[in-house]
């Protein structure tokens, strides 16, 4: 009986917030609503766009409280109303998913009413229950009631306010309307990075090994002591420029991923950080130059950007988090890899604060994966990457 009566007071907690909410349905947003469309040519074009926000946020609510009853989340999907009047206007009519909420609401006027049974039931419950089940023992019959009432309304709620098939598409290539401007903020820096590096090292270098040679060529039968230092001097010249073109290369796509795969090219990051790294890895094989490529392997760009993530992380742990540990975790997913970088530093950590934070999601949001990052002050840094790929 206990269990029953406290279940059925739950229920009745619900339906109450549903009465509230449908009450302020009913009188504010209709008020609301017919105030924009009456004064449309005078404030109700400004007025328009801060219904639809209310709405969404009744909505939201809504959502929210049918979530605590049956512990099912629903999903919404919006477009963002910003910028111009105009543009916020065109948003708020035209959003699927505001068309959701507007049909919800309009039904909520007539169910939303189910939970003024609440209070009756609850009072009617405990007595003839009390008597039925606590004195004849029989099994309780008004009080589960309530809780069916409370089931139903969360049923029609979630029905009604789940995005339609529309709003989620809409919502999917907004979402890569965004990630491809990453993708080309980020592949922009990368070119630029490139160039910087070609331009002021290796290019260097070249202009200064050819004058060295033509030195050299000019010395030869004058100085041949001196033409064989100039020709000394670019040899060292041309050893440098083929280091500072391997690192170029590197930071394109490192040679030691194609040669050891990423397993053994994140030890050897760890290996070389100068923290103290421990590396976990699951799913995926160590290689070695010219061993058979007969096990699972991500894509090479996948790899590209979960070797980037790493390095990158440890090179921020290092400079910036006063870290002297760190840890490093590879997964194989089903449909996917996750890389999980944690360091024992004061954190703190911003995208905004310029530590390379805002590259790495740039590269992982280009491949479609998921980009976290924990940082509370004090420590720990945790970042979090799922990138999908097949396998």
């Amino acid at each position: 009986m206990r269990n029953t009566v406290r279940q059925a007071a739950r229920a009745t907690v619900q339906l109450a917030g549903a009465v509230v909410l449908a009450f302020f349905s009913i009188i504010f947003i209709t008020v609301l609503l017919i105030t924009a469309v009456a004064t449309l040519a005078v404030v109700g074009a400004g007025l328009l766009p801060e219904t639809v926000l209310l709405i969404r946020r009744m909505a939201g609510a809504k959502r929210r409280a049918v979530a605590a009853w049956s512990g099912r989340e629903i999903p919404e999907a919006y477009l963002p109303i910003e910028g111009p009047l105009r543009e916020r206007l065109r948003t708020a009519v035209r959003d699927p998913g505001t068309h959701a909420d507007l049909r919800w609401m309009f039904a909520y006027y007539g169910y939303g009413c189910l939970g003024f049974l609440a209070v009756p039931l609850w009072l009617v419950g405990l007595l003839v229950d009390g008597v039925w089940q606590g004195l004849l023992g029989r099994e309780a019959v008004v009080l589960p009631l309530i809780s069916r009432v409370a089931d139903l309304d969360a049923a029609w709620s979630t029905a009604l306010l789940k995005p339609s098939p529309k709003a989620r598409l809409v919502e999917r290539v907004e979402e890569l309307t965004e990630t491809r401007a990453g993708a080309i903020a980020a592949h922009g820096a990368e070119l630029r990075r490139i160039e910087r590096d070609l331009h002021d090292g290796t290019q260097a270098r070249l202009v200064s090994l050819s004058m060295r040679i033509g030195l050299a060529k000019r010395a030869y039968e004058r100085d041949p002591e001196a033409a064989r230092k100039l020709l000394d001097d670019a040899q060292d010249q041309a050893e440098e420029a083929l280091t500072e073109l391997r690192h170029v290369v590197r930071g394109i796509h490192p040679p030691i991923l194609t040669d050891r795969g990423l397993a053994g090219a994140v030890r050897a990051l760890a290996a070389s950080s100068g923290l103290g790294v421990t590396v976990r890895v699951d799913g995926l094989e160590d290689r070695h130059a010219g061993a058979a490529d007969d096990g699972p392997r991500p894509p090479a760009a996948v790899e590209a950007a979960a070797y980037f993530v790493v390095a990158e992380a440890l090179t921020n742990a290092v400079k910036h988090s006063g870290a002297e540990r760190a840890s490093v975790q590879l997964a194989r997913l089903p449909a996917g890899l996750r890389v999980l970088v944690r360091d024992e530093g004061r954190g703190g950590a911003d995208e905004a604060g310029g530590s390379g934070l805002l590259g790495m999601h740039r590269r992982v949001a280009a491949l479609d994966g998921t980009f976290l990052v924990t940082s509370p002050v004090g420590g720990p840094t945790v970042i979090e990457v799922e990138l999908p790929c097949v396998w």
